[in-house]
């Protein structure tokens, strides 16, 4: 980043996604067009070294976002009003218009990963018109172990939409991912009565439930000797359950689950049967590992 010191220059247009703007049409190309869509507006000047790296890649970012967003460059040398009605007191500054007025800004190059999220925060603004896949985005992102940013992108949906349980959902998953397990409860208990019970909301609630018990996890070796010294030990059965969930092996989990409720289904108030619809509810609609399971604890309830 550098200190605003006016020279000339000039950059020609890049056509109607990525565009150059003058003080004459900053109204249309920026006010008014953020009116469909979010509008990023990037102050730059020709002598500015982190401008011609940071340029370049917001181009990219907007680019990949398929007309989601739209890209406004602001050459400060040639538009010093516009710069000093918006206070731009160094450059690279970029600035993000929604709807006509100011929603997100930064200052100084940024590398590619937090460009491509700040680009697709802006995306999810739009609503329909790019949520969905905007919530896939984020869901990919979770699930890739970007918890971080899977939140933004969820956050600024929610900011939007309100009630929106796929966005709300995943906001209270991407804090479990980060171990912020209050403020996933939080998020869970305050939801909207519209979508309080929605299944997206319940996944969460079934995730943090499985989150507060893995800290609780007893150590697997020990309770797998316990089960070999008394089969009988429902409670060992069940421990080393929560234990192995708690690992990652969420398939290991399920079968001593079965297991116990194929010895004792009554055992604890079904506890075995509830735990199981605890980790089917937590994993996503259709997953392999949920399907298996409900056949086979359906056998053997009707059997």
């Amino acid at each position: 980043m550098v200190e605003l010191s006016l020279g000339g220059g000039a950059q020609a247009p890049a056509g109607d996604l990525i565009k150059d703007t003058t003080e004459a049409t900053f109204m249309a190309d920026v006010v008014d067009a953020s009116q469909e869509v979010p509008v990023i507006v990037d102050f730059w000047a020709p002598w500015c070294g982190p401008c011609k790296t940071l340029g370049p890649a917001l181009e990219a970012a907007v680019t990949a976002a398929r007309g989601k967003v739209r890209m406004v460059k602001v050459n400060v040398d040639e538009n010093q009003n516009i710069a000093a009605q918006l206070r731009i007191q160094s450059i690279p500054t970029v600035y993000a218009f929604f709807q006509g007025r100011p929603v997100d800004a930064f200052q100084g190059a940024l590398p590619a990963s937090e460009l491509k999220t700040f680009v697709e925060k802006l995306a999810a603004l739009t609503g329909d018109g790019g949520l969905g896949e905007a919530l896939e985005e984020a869901e990919t992102m979770l699930a890739e172990g970007a918890a971080t940013d899977a939140a933004q992108i969820f956050a600024a949906i929610l900011s939007e939409t309100g009630e929106n349980a796929a966005a709300l959902g995943g906001l209270a998953r991407a804090h479990i991912a980060t171990g912020q397990l209050d403020q996933a409860e939080a998020l869970i208990n305050n939801a909207p009565a519209a979508i309080a019970q929605a299944k997206e909301i319940e996944a969460a609630r079934a995730q943090l439930a499985l989150a507060r018990q893995a800290a609780d996890a007893g150590p697997v070796e020990e309770l797998r000797a316990a089960l070999a010294a008394d089969p009988a030990n429902h409670q060992a059965r069940f421990d080393l359950a929560q234990a192995l969930h708690a690992q990652g092996d969420v398939e290991g989990a399920i079968d001593e689950l079965l297991e116990l409720f194929r010895r004792d289904r009554e055992w604890n108030d079904g506890a075995a049967r509830a735990q199981l619809f605890t980790i089917f509810d937590a994993l996503k609609p259709g997953d392999p590992l949920a399907q298996k399971g409900r056949r086979r604890l359906s056998s053997m309830i009707f059997a």
